[in-house]
């Protein structure tokens, strides 16, 4: 039985005297990552693992007390470093339990104390569902010992990779455009030789295109533009992060009952004009994206809505919501849609952020942010910007594929 545990994750060893969490522990982890939980009120213990989760270091936490309150903390302490938050719990019978103590040298509780802890464990089981852990296993006599661990990197988390690349915004079915931009951009784009649908895309030596999501949605090109994408993230020659957009697409394909808006409607038209594997193949494309990439040492990161310096190589629902929606001031405007809180003004970071997500008229770095959604389905230009030369390099669009009026209100 092997289980995947994120390499930047808190795990919480749970499990009454004599269940076998240390020996667990010791086993599979260095010591170096185990630390006791014990004592997880005192400020010594919950400095040392915030500073480790700070650093993204994997960090195992044995013999933590069975109260809810004990557990609160720690995940608080992981949703304030957008970590996973694991639990590993050892459920063994209470017979097996009080056999092991009764053998055990050195101070053990009593018959009466462990089974009080027994008992706190079922009870536990009943809630740690819905305590915010991310990950749940429950190991048995059964699977205790059969057990192996393996690390998960984080997705997106690819330092060496240091480009140059061209980051290009959102396409939203801009086929021609997107053809236009590439070339100008020195690659070549041509139907594929072998008369399948598709392209056969020539990269400029050296270079990779990355894609910032909002692939699909509102023009006219939907299908080929997914075509062109994922043909080069298949060859090695594009990355792609997910938008809003794909994340609403996925939802449908998979068969999620959903309101369907408009711009929605208009990818559903086309892609139901394809073969099933075809949509099935597009469900598995936008699945499979990192919601983040972390390139060129940590100094430059893309994401679709952007992302705060605190999130950048994290794997935290909070950092996926971030990436994929932005952020919001909690107030919506004279349409009732949210108003959007300008994270890029207050960034503080280290690495370069770019992004897409919200039309801007013009892309421009803004504390070492740039936005390079420019608005292309609505009329404006596609966006790319060459990096490290942080370039931006435009082309306008032919025309206005779609109506920019908020009465539509329809999320961006």
């Amino acid at each position: 039985m092997k289980i995947q545990i994120p390499e930047q994750s808190l795990v919480l060893l749970i499990g009454p005297s004599g269940s076998g969490r240390s020996t667990l522990a010791h086993k599979h982890f260095p010591p170096t990552d185990v630390l006791s939980g014990a004592d997880d009120a005192e400020a010594p213990l919950h400095a040392e693992v915030a500073g480790r989760l700070s650093q993204g270091r994997l960090t195992v936490l044995d013999d933590v007390p069975f109260s809810a309150d004990s557990r609160k903390r720690w995940a608080a302490l992981a949703r304030e470093h957008h970590v996973p938050l694991v639990a590993m719990v050892l459920d063994l019978p209470e017979v097996l339990l009080l056999e092991r103590n009764r053998l055990r040298t050195g101070p053990v509780p009593s018959p009466r104390a462990l089974r009080n802890q027994w008992q706190q464990l079922q009870s536990a089981l009943r809630s740690l569902p819905k305590e915010g852990f991310k990950h749940l296993h429950v190991l048995t006599p059964e699977t205790v010992d059969a057990v192996s661990f393996e690390r998960q990197p984080v997705p997106g988390l690819l330092p060496h990779e240091h480009g140059p690349f061209d980051i290009i915004g959102d396409i939203h079915g801009c086929l021609e455009e997107l053809t236009a931009l590439l070339t100008k951009l020195g690659y070549t784009v041509a139907p594929r030789a072998d008369g399948a649908p598709g392209f056969d895309v020539g990269v400029p030596t050296g270079r990779r295109a990355v894609f910032l999501g909002d692939l699909v949605d509102r023009g006219p090109g939907v299908t080929g533009v997914l075509r062109l994408v994922m043909g080069m993230v298949e060859a090695g020659t594009a990355l792609c992060v997910p938008g809003n957009h794909e994340f609403k697409l996925l939802k449908k394909l998979r068969g999620r009952e959903m309101r369907v808006s408009a711009g929605l409607a208009v990818t559903l038209a086309q892609l139901e004009r394809e073969p099933p594997e075809f949509q099935q193949a597009v469900a598995d494309f936008i699945e499979g994206r990192p919601f983040q990439y972390v390139l060129d040492g940590g100094r430059l990161v893309v994401a679709h809505a952007g992302l705060k310096a605190a999130m950048h190589g994290r794997d935290s629902t909070e950092a996926r919501d971030f990436a994929l929606y932005g952020e919001t001031t909690g107030e919506a405007d004279a349409y009732g849609l949210p108003v959007r809180a300008d994270w890029a003004a207050q960034y503080q970071g280290a690495a370069t952020v770019v992004y897409g997500h919200t039309p801007v008229p013009e892309a421009e770095w803004i504390h070492d942010t740039a936005c390079v959604d420019t608005g292309c389905v609505f009329g404006g230009k596609l966006t790319a910007v060459r990096y490290p030369e942080r370039e931006f390099v435009s082309v306008p669009a032919a025309r206005a594929y779609w109506e920019t009026r908020k009465s539509a209100h329809e999320p961006r």
